[in-house]
């Protein structure tokens, strides 16, 4: 037994893996995705400097991870998988059938979500996946609740012998807070998998009973004591009350006392949004003749009351549908809803820059080439860092993870039967690629389409942090694993093309991609293979190129050419633009742009 006393200023994420590591989880799972991906490295992190006996592993997608955990505990142990909400998605098949079956060991899925969104596709309610799948579902409030309700959900899973969903938000997962850690608890608990084909591998007959068997569950769940909404203020009195729950009441909280309104406006936080608790419901109807929803990003409260027509909230538009609920929009609604006035200072949005690849990102001397050799071409993409070859003008679509090459033979097949048909080049990520691409690959081959696959191989999966790939061959704990050969994997989905090169020797991939091009305009599809490490991860693990200093001569006429085509950070406009020169401080030296200068301007130093 380890036993912490002195508070310690945590991340969201943090303070959630330290919950799991005090709550005795043997064995956690994810793939890496904004807001979500410290959580599995903190658990990593932790347990290795507690040398504690769990398996702890980056899946090869939201899927796989989910259905690693819950085979964990099927055979009684304690459980989590971590994702993004978008990867939930992913995770949906077995989510929704593992509600049915339920859990032998507690089971936690913690879906973060991102209001706004900041780094998502889409700003999707989880709380709406667990109300499908008809599991509970826990909103915190900061890092310290967050890490609080991984003991509850535990508990509830446990309990009820249930899946159980654990809902941070971005400015949850990464806010920070003093969190006091608590005892370390190691379960002596050795796996022990009960066989029950009626519950494990039930056939549509037997799933109907599960069925009846999760609405009782349910039913009993809204009347548990533990995951009560709280009342804040119960001196309060009025005829009107504030609920909220997640960050939002949070700021609610604060809200409240900043308009003086704590001893006139009840206040309740609902921890367990779904099931929404049923007394709480009736309470709420006998008690307030108008009752304010304060949550992200979707009405699930509001849903789940009968009587909407004392209620103010994202139904009936008195609270925004759309985008996060920040601490100036509570206050505000706050003070309209208790006929207050206030002097709120408008927000004003800063001026900001558009988001760029790094200077010396490999991508984007991929996107060049790629631009060179199919100048015309339809560019689909996927979710990555390089999506920001939007900038390049060489990204058109970008939908979901793997989806670059399904989009790429959907242009072919509405173009086929033109007689002018464009040049189609799909461009994904390795990391990406492994998760969703190979069955959408597969796909292209088996139907033969005419287009060119760019796999982007950076060796890492960089956006989310630089988690290790199948191909890296580390865990997350930093053991040596079994690397996957990605060339032995293209060629086993039946490409006839394949080539492998380094997209910092511009005029050779160029050429590259041009054959490829050529190929998949009569014979299928082509891949190429544009491998070169992330200039970040080098930098991290000490083994960054030497640096080719390179410098803009007088040749320079200010053509832009390098600015539109390139878009380097490091190359910038001088003089009101009528020449470029070399940011030094931001040049990282990979010495590309030699290649890029129409005019020959750019030249070593």
């Amino acid at each position: 037994m380890k036993q912490a006393v002195k508070k310690v200023l945590m991340m969201g994420n943090e303070a959630i893996a330290r919950g799991l590591i005090e709550n005795g989880c043997g064995m956690a799972t994810a793939y890496p995705g904004t807001p979500s991906s410290e959580i599995l490295s903190s658990v990593a992190e932790i347990s290795k400097s507690l040398d504690l006996n769990m398996h702890i592993q980056w899946a090869v997608n939201e899927k796989v991870a989910f259905e690693i955990a819950y085979a964990g505990c099927q055979a009684g142990l304690r459980t989590a998988v971590s994702m993004k909400q978008v990867g939930l998605n992913v995770a949906s098949d077995p989510l929704m059938s593992a509600a049915y079956m339920g859990t032998a060991g507690g089971f936690v899925i913690i879906s973060a979500d991102d209001p706004g969104p900041h780094s998502s596709q889409t700003e999707q309610d989880s709380r709406m996946m667990a109300m499908m799948a008809k599991i509970p579902v826990l909103d915190p409030d900061s890092p310290r609740q967050a890490k609080e309700m991984v003991t509850m959900a535990y508990g509830l899973s446990e309990t009820f012998n249930t899946p159980v969903m654990l809902r941070p938000t971005t400015r949850v997962c990464h806010s920070r807070q003093d969190v006091r850690p608590g005892t370390i608890r190691q379960l002596q608990v050795k796996p022990d998998f009960k066989k029950d084909p009626t519950r494990w591998a039930a056939t549509p007959k037997f799933r109907y009973r599960l069925h009846l068997e999760l609405e009782e569950k349910l039913a009993r769940i809204a009347g548990h004591e533990a995951t009560e909404p709280v009342r804040h203020n119960p001196a309060a009195s009025g005829q009107r009350a504030v609920v909220a729950c997640g960050v939002a009441a949070a700021y609610t909280a604060e809200a409240i006392k900043s308009l003086q309104l704590w001893g006139d406006l009840p206040f309740y936080q609902v921890r367990q949004p779904f099931p929404l608790h049923t007394a709480f419901i009736r309470h709420l109807q006998e008690a307030y003749d108008e009752v304010l929803i304060l949550e992200e990003t979707t009405a699930i409260i509001e849903m789940q009351l009968a009587d909407r027509s004392r209620i103010k909230g994202k139904l009936n538009g008195a609270v925004p549908r759309v985008g996060e609920l920040l601490p100036e929009t509570i206050t505000a609604l706050l003070a309209a809803f208790a006929g207050v006035k206030t002097n709120i200072p408008s927000l004003v949005q800063a001026p900001g820059r558009r988001p760029t690849l790094c200077a010396g990102c490999p991508h984007r001397a991929s996107f060049f080439a790629i631009k060179k050799a199919a100048p015309r071409g339809i560019y689909t993409s996927d979710i990555g860092c390089y999506t920001l070859g939007l900038n390049l003008k060489a990204v058109d679509t970008v939908l979901c993870m793997g989806a670059a090459i399904s989009q790429a033979a959907g242009f072919y097949h509405a173009y086929k039967y033109q007689e002018k048909r464009p040049d189609i080049v799909a461009t994904i990520g390795d990391s990406t690629f492994f998760h969703a691409g190979v069955p959408a690959l597969v796909d292209a081959v088996n139907q033969n389409v005419g287009m060119v696959l760019v796999i982007l191989d950076n060796r890492t999966t960089a956006m989310t942090g630089s988690q290790p790939t199948p191909a890296t061959g580390k865990s997350a704990t930093g053991e040596a694993l079994v690397k996957v050969d990605m060339e032995t994997l293209v060629n086993g989905c039946g490409v006839k093309f394949l080539e492998v090169g380094d997209p910092y020797d511009t005029n050779g991939f160029i050429a590259m991609v041009k054959a490829a091009v050529a190929f998949s305009r009569s014979d299928g599809p082509a891949v190429v293979i544009a491998r070169h490490p992330c200039i970040i991860d080098l930098a991290r693990q000490g083994k960054a190129a030497d640096p080719i200093e390179v410098t803009v001569t007088g040749d320079c006429d200010g053509c832009g050419f390098c600015h539109q085509h390139f878009e380097c950070p490091a190359l910038v406009a001088v003089d009101d633009g009528q020449r470029s020169a070399v940011d030094a401080l931001a040049c990282n030296g990979c010495g590309v742009c030699l290649d890029i200068c129409p005019k020959g301007a750019i030249q070593r130093a």
